[in-house]
């Protein structure tokens, strides 16, 4: 699955912006206050929607008058529309999801909710889920292209007013559309790492697939890896001694009140230490790589200033392991502010941010001539920058 396009109408300082041609690695630049944390945030509130309800992701944001643009006039709605590739009966379909929130009498409500593509290779996009203030139907037998779409099956449903359809819909296999985004959703991962969160010990029991938001369960995937993907492990291994001067070996290790920590093997030293004793950079580049090499990648992976406690000669491979990762089926979104994390980038990969009149534009760096021009002359993104 690979978003090709996100809409964002009133969503806080993106009055009325989009991202078209949004490629498998997508990288956003733009100096402090422009959006960038805003637009990453676009996808952790569509996902608390969708686990939760909206008024909780509205709630957790300061409520609808915070996430709604400013000025944006009485009845103005936050909309969000997303445009993706999905493979649906054999051929692969660009689906649109819309979303408007609105707000009346102070509760925000789903005002519209639509899923459509196109079932052949001519005519409109049909609906295959359509909902309006809680009430609406979804087609449950929409891989049956044979027949006419006056023979779909619409199954009419109600739900919550301030409940996103797909929500509920998207549990059943029936619905192909919903169910596939639903579980696309769900499988995001908005990095918010935390470097204090991973060191020390951690409870042993039990293992984890995929690194958590935060980070705090490398430890515990770290042991899955090393027991279950040791090829992987070996590999992480591998590139963490070409990058960290040092280190000869890493091993997850259970203390003796069943705790798990992780030991690093410096080559010049008889015993390993305990992470405890490790620099920021040494954590960050191994949670950076247990991540890039989940042997399931998530389907949209988001990382802010991945540059930061880096070594600047680091960047460059760090952005061929977000590429790799994006080739391997998981499309990755970046912010950055480091020239050495842009030199290693391609025109076509980057987009930059510019607030005016205090909404924010995107602007694609492959659609600006000069720099196209310096660029195949042979300079480098990040000293143009």
């Amino acid at each position: 699955m690979h978003i090709e396009t996100l809409r964002l109408k009133n969503y806080k300082s993106y009055r009325d912006a989009e991202i078209i041609d949004m490629p498998h690695l997508c990288v956003v630049i733009g100096a402090n206050g422009t959006g960038k944390t805003t637009l990453f945030s676009i996808f952790g509130f569509l996902k608390d929607c969708m686990l939760y309800n909206v008024k909780h992701a509205l709630q957790a944001r300061g409520g609808f008058k915070e996430v709604a643009s400013r000025n944006g006039g009485t009845g103005a709605c936050i909309e969000i529309e997303i445009k993706f590739r999905l493979d649906i009966a054999g051929v692969n379909r660009l689906v649109t999801y819309l979303l408007m929130i609105g707000e009346e009498q102070g509760r925000p409500v789903v005002e519209r909710e639509i899923l459509r593509y196109k079932r052949g290779a001519h005519g409109s996009p049909y609906h295959f889920l359509d909902f309006a203030r809680g009430r609406g139907y979804a087609i449950n037998n929409e891989e049956d292209f044979n027949r006419p779409d006056e023979e779909l099956e619409r199954e009419e449903q109600k739900v919550a007013p301030d409940v996103l359809a797909i929500s509920g819909l998207g549990q059943f296999e029936r619905f192909k559309a919903a169910h596939t985004f639903r579980s696309m959703i769900e499988s995001w991962h908005i990095s918010d790492f935390h470097i204090d969160q991973v060191r020390g010990s951690k409870d042993a029991i039990g293992y984890d697939e995929h690194l958590s938001v935060a980070g705090d369960n490398l430890s515990l995937v770290a042991r899955n890896l090393y027991e279950n993907h040791p090829q992987v492990f070996t590999d992480i291994l591998e590139r963490m001694k070409s990058r960290v001067p040092g280190i000869s070996n890493i091993t997850p290790a259970l203390t003796v009140d069943n705790r798990l920590l992780l030991k690093f093997q410096d080559g010049a030293f008889t015993d390993p230490f305990i992470d405890r004793y490790v620099s920021d950079g040494t954590i960050k580049m191994l949670a950076y790589l247990v991540l890039l090499h989940d042997p399931q990648p998530h389907p949209l992976l988001c990382v802010e200033e991945p540059e930061n406690q880096l070594y600047p000669s680091l960047l460059w491979e760090l952005a061929e392991e977000f590429r790799d990762y994006a080739r391997r089926g998981g499309q990755v979104l970046v912010s950055t502010h480091s020239p050495d994390f842009l030199n290693a980038l391609q025109l076509d990969e980057v987009f930059w941010l510019v607030k005016e009149q205090g909404y924010t534009r995107i602007c694609r760096a492959k659609d600006d001539p000069q720099l196209a021009a310096f660029m195949a002359e042979g300079d480098q993104m990040g000293y143009l920058w």
